[in-house]
């Protein structure tokens, strides 16, 4: 059966063909209001990725609709609540990107700590002795991770941490340890701050986690920790953080994510030291993308389950 699905913001070529050949397509800019409720009049599907927010206003437009796919892991932007009252099934691939991020966070973690120098043209012995006498990275092994949410990805990470020889301690709000197949420690939230040589953030958009990263967590860390943020940006007090690493009491940090997106001029990060200020690319492989766009798959299948 030829299904109409509305696509808001795009999937990648092999998925987005397969999906053209197995259902109507509609592809409607979530910026675009009017067109985006003008196609989803007659929609059996609706596909989207991060920015469109489906919520019950947007539902309203859409009669038809059975099925939201979420090319993408995290479903903040999807009031699931209107979906269900609705009857409309919610679908995403929390699998999809996780070896992406994971990599993505040692990346950071190595470009900030760990800098390679790069020579480009011949220089002299004594410019070579100086690099080698003045540069001194950071090694894993020995050193604590702290992981601030310990889901998917984060035992992912920590697996990672401990084949590097690190120690990994960890919170999260609910007990995972029977999920957790390598050494690590659960701890509570003021020890893992106060331990955590590098403090890798993987929690979710829950309420409470806005701002958890505040003055009072970061004076609780070593003055040398780093920070790494793959998860969400509104879980970092910007302004915080900023003061932080201008006054040197907190070694550095490395974001990929931010609120809001993308951040204004008025950013108080723009200006920070020791910073990578990424444009949220953890998920950002072919591999990865691929993999949550076939999401349009599961949308199809499901379609055609409903229609038999």
């Amino acid at each position: 059966m030829n299904h109409t699905i509305v696509v808001t913001e795009g999937l990648e070529a092999v998925p987005f063909t397969w999906l053209k050949e197995h259902a109507a397509v509609r592809e409607a800019s979530y910026k675009d209001r009017a067109a985006l409720t003008a196609a989803l009049a007659d929609a059996a599907g609706l596909i989207v990725r991060t920015y469109t927010t489906v919520n019950a206003e947007l539902l309203a437009f859409a009669p038809k609709l059975q099925v939201v796919g979420r090319a993408g892991v995290g479903l903040e932007n999807i009031d699931q609540d209107a979906c269900a009252k609705r009857g409309i099934k919610v679908l995403s691939t929390p699998q999809a990107n996780t070896h992406a991020v994971v990599e993505y966070v040692f990346n950071l973690i190595f470009t900030l700590a760990r800098p390679v120098v790069n020579l480009k043209t011949p220089i002299s012995g004594e410019e070579f002795h100086r690099f080698r006498k003045t540069i001194r990275g950071l090694e894993l092994h020995g050193k604590t991770l702290g992981i601030l949410g310990m889901g998917r990805i984060g035992r992912a990470v920590g697996k990672v941490a401990h084949a590097f020889g690190m120690h990994v301690l960890y919170n999260d709000v609910i007990d995972v340890a029977s999920h957790v197949d390598f050494p690590a420690q659960s701890v509570d939230k003021p020890e893992l701050y106060r331990h955590a040589d590098i403090l890798s953030i993987h929690v979710s958009h829950r309420p409470g986690n806005a701002g958890m990263i505040n003055r009072e967590t970061l004076a609780l860390m070593p003055k040398h920790a780093i920070v790494v943020n793959t998860a969400r940006g509104e879980v970092i007090d910007a302004y915080a953080l900023a003061e932080a690493l201008k006054a040197g009491t907190i070694g550095g940090a490395a974001l990929d994510v931010h609120q809001p997106e993308p951040p204004g001029a008025d950013y108080p990060l723009w200006s920070a030291p020791n910073l990578i200020f990424s444009a949220h690319l953890a998920a950002r492989t072919q591999g990865a993308m691929d993999a949550m766009s076939w999401v349009a798959r599961d949308v199809v299948e499901y379609l055609d389950a409903r229609s038999t």
